[in-house]
């Protein structure tokens, strides 16, 4: 890669990291289906008047706007406003490589290799390292709603595999028309109409910065860099820059919040990190699907929450979304 596009590739998982901070912060203005909600509403418009028709049925902008859009966002925002903290978030996330592998191996006949495996036990063995350092630090829940959320991101990983959008930035768009609605009903029931309502009239300039970094930093702007980056090099150059997340996402948290990073947190970074990219750079076997394009990619990119085509015809998800982004 050009040290531009190098460059690039790096402020994009930097981005996506800050993002878990920002998440934090907007946590303390709305509440986190409320927040979640506005993210995908701002990030939605008015750029959906600007990309066109979708391009790919509907069944799968909404099967991947559910599991990614309500269930994962829902779930991350939740557990973060439960006391999972920011860099803890950023980190345990990723564990969404392992789910991802494990849903191709039942959805898509992607027979993980000892290779794979191994990368797949030793994200565990970060994940069960993290768990211990969360009891300490952490609620319990708020720990679970995080992994229950990396295991929705594998979930819509598949789906977007399946959906094959040949216009990524398009598909992305569309999908994030889908959670709005359900978003702010499960807002309204669950949070009630009234703590929405003060949210809304206490909405200042701080808050409304993190609903813009949300939507249209992490989500639009990351994205689309990573997309380009996508057309421009193959996804095995460009994916493990993901892989720098949960290291800016640790490292803004105990900057910008205060947040401690144990001993215990590290080995848990090495352990999860160093799984995950061994399970998403092993290749699969028979990962050849009906419609005849290659394995997915356990590497996610946290931020940009769908996917994008990899120009070897194969895909490679991205939010946002995450990281972020979340």
């Amino acid at each position: 890669m050009r040290p531009a596009h190098t460059a690039l590739a790096v402020l994009v998982a930097a981005v996506w990291g800050v993002n878990f901070v920002v998440i934090e912060i907007g946590l303390d203005h709305f509440p986190p289906l409320l927040l979640s909600a506005l993210r995908f509403l701002v990030a939605a418009l008015p750029a959906v008047f600007f990309v066109g028709r979708p391009k790919v049925a509907w069944k799968w902008i909404i099967g991947v706007g559910l599991a990614l859009g309500v269930a994962k966002f829902g779930l991350l925002f939740t557990g973060m406003a439960a006391g999972m903290p920011a860099g803890l978030s950023s980190l345990v996330l990723q564990v969404q490589a392992v789910f991802t592998a494990l849903f191709a191996a039942w959805a898509l006949r992607e027979r993980p290799g000892p290779v794979r495996l191994a990368g797949m036990a030793l994200a565990l063995a970060g994940i069960a390292v993290a768990a211990v350092d969360g009891g300490a630090s952490g609620p319990v829940l708020g720990f679970a709603l995080v992994v229950a959320a990396a295991a929705c991101w594998g979930v819509s990983n598949v789906l977007t595999r399946k959906a094959a959008p040949p216009d990524a930035l398009n598909f992305m768009v569309w999908v994030c028309t889908v959670p709005v609605v359900p978003l702010l009903l499960l807002s309204l029931v669950l949070e009630g109409p009234e703590r929405d309502l003060a949210a809304l009239r206490a909405l200042d300039w701080s808050g409304a910065a993190v609903i813009g970094y949300v939507a249209w930093v992490s989500t639009v702007f990351g994205f689309a860099a990573w997309g380009y980056l996508l057309r421009r090099y193959p996804a095995s150059s460009v994916a493990p820059f993901s892989l720098l997340v949960p290291v800016f996402g640790m490292s803004s948290a105990a900057l910008l919040l205060g947040e401690q990073v144990s001993g215990l947190r590290w080995v848990a970074a090495v352990l999860l990190v160093g799984g995950v990219a061994v399970t998403s750079l092993a290749p699969a076997r028979g990962a050849r699907t009906a419609d005849g394009g290659g394995p997915v990619s356990a590497v996610s990119p946290p931020g940009a929450g769908a996917a994008s085509p990899a120009r070897s015809g194969s895909l490679r998800t991205s939010g946002a979304a995450a990281r972020r982004p979340g």
